[in-house]
C-alpha cells in the first residue's frame, strides 16, 4: 500500500479564482476531470460512510487517534445502471494516508455486503481481492452501517514538475444522514456541511510538501485543518435537521 502525506485547508469560496490561478502555474488539469465538458476540470464525487452502533469511527477522529480506518462506499457523477464503485477502506497511519480499495458493480454492492461473495469480483489471491476480503472483514467484525452520504465537486489538478503532487478543490460539499445503499446517486436531501467555503487538499509522497505549494500556502494565509467530510456530514445535520431522531445516534452525542 502506498502512503502519502495530505493537508487539508478550509477557504472561502471569494478566493477560488485567485488561488486556482496561482495553483494553475505549477499543475496541470487532471485528464479525466478534463472531459467534463465544463469551464473547469471537475467530476462530483459520492461517498457512503460506514460506522459501528457505537460510532467508534466517529469517536476516533474526534478524539485524534494517529492510527485508524475508515469504511466507504465510492461512487462518481451520476447514475447509470453500469456504474461501478470503489469499495475502500482509508487507512491513517500517524501524519500519512493509505487506501485499500477494489472496484464492483453499483447494481451488486448489496449482494457482495450480504454474501461475502469475493470470488464472484475479484480473485482472492489478487489485490483487489485481499482488499475487498480486508473490507468485508472489517463491515461484519465491528458491525458496520451506512451512517451518512458525502457528495461534492472534485476539481483536481496534478502538478507539473512531479506528477505524485495533486492539487484537488472539493466544492459545495453536502451530506446527509443514515442512507440506504441505493440512494449513493441521490443527494435532494443533503445539507451544506461548510457553507461558503470550499477544502483545498495537497497531497503529496515526498517528506516535505514542495515548495512552490508551501509559498501558495503562505501567500493565502491559510491554516492547515485536521477536517473531516465524514464527521462534518454528521454535524451539520445533528444541527440542522428538525426531523432528526437525537436518540437514533446512540451515544454519539454524550448528554451535556
Amino acid at each position: 500500500m502506498t502512503k502519502r502525506y495530505e493537508r487539508k485547508y478550509l477557504v472561502h469560496n471569494d478566493h477560488l479564482d485567485a488561488l486556482r490561478k496561482r495553483v494553475g502555474t505549477f499543475t496541470e488539469p487532471d485528464a479525466y476531470a478534463s472531459k467534463s465538458g465544463k469551464e473547469f476540470p471537475e467530476y462530483t464525487v459520492r461517498s457512503i460512510y460506514f460506522d459501528s452502533n457505537d460510532w467508534a469511527a466517529y469517536d476516533e477522529k474526534i478524539e485524534g487517534l494517529r492510527d485508524r480506518n475508515k469504511l466507504r462506499i465510492r461512487g462518481y457523477d451520476s447514475y447509470h445502471p453500469d456504474n461501478k464503485v470503489f469499495f475502500e477502506i482509508k487507512h491513517k497511519f500517524e501524519n500519512r494516508i493509505g487506501k485499500s480499495r477494489a472496484l464492483i458493480p453499483f447494481s451488486r454492492v448489496n449482494e457482495l455486503l450480504e454474501y461475502s461473495n469475493i470470488e464472484d469480483f475479484h480473485s482472492p489471491e489478487s489485490r483487489s481481492g485481499k482488499d475487498l476480503n480486508r473490507f468485508l472483514y472489517y463491515y461484519h467484525r465491528l458491525h458496520q452501517r451506512p451512517v451518512t452520504t458525502v457528495v461534492y465537486e472534485r476539481e483536481p489538478y496534478f502538478g507539473s514538475f512531479d506528477s505524485g503532487v495533486r492539487i484537488t478543490f472539493d466544492k459545495n460539499i453536502r451530506a446527509n444522514i443514515f442512507p440506504e445503499m441505493q440512494n449513493l446517486y441521490e443527494d435532494d436531501n443533503c445539507i451544506l456541511c461548510w457553507p461558503n467555503h470550499f477544502i483545498l487538499e495537497i497531497k503529496y509522497f515526498s517528506d516535505e510538501m514542495p515548495r512552490w505549494a508551501r509559498s501558495i500556502v503562505q501567500e493565502f494565509e491559510i491554516q492547515h485543518q485536521a477536517l473531516s467530510k465524514y464527521a462534518q456530514g454528521i454535524d451539520v445535520n445533528y444541527t440542522n435537521n428538525a426531523m432528526f431522531n437525537r436518540q437514533k445516534i446512540g451515544s454519539l452525542y454524550k448528554d451535556d
